[in-house]
């Protein structure tokens, strides 16, 4: 039996989440959602993965949207 069997996270870049988002969401209405300024001024992949990666609040909400967003109670991909 392993951990990480019910992480939806386990596998998944941080770096395809936000790709995912975007496609979701466009930029604007990702930062609608979560209120980050590398959502808003010149985003981009590479300056979110930055900010991400040292602001653990952001990249908890992030992650948190992801799941919410793209599986079901469950733990199925939607």
């Amino acid at each position: 039996m392993t951990p990480q069997k019910q992480n939806p996270l386990h596998g998944v870049t941080l770096k395809r989440i936000v790709e995912e988002l975007v496609e979701k969401y466009t930029w604007e209405g990702l930062y609608a959602k979560v209120k980050v300024n590398s959502f808003s001024q010149n985003p981009s992949v590479t300056s979110s993965l930055t900010f991400l990666r040292k602001t653990p609040w952001a990249r908890t909400k992030v992650e948190q949207l992801y799941i919410w967003t793209f599986y079901t109670r469950s733990g199925e991909r939607k």
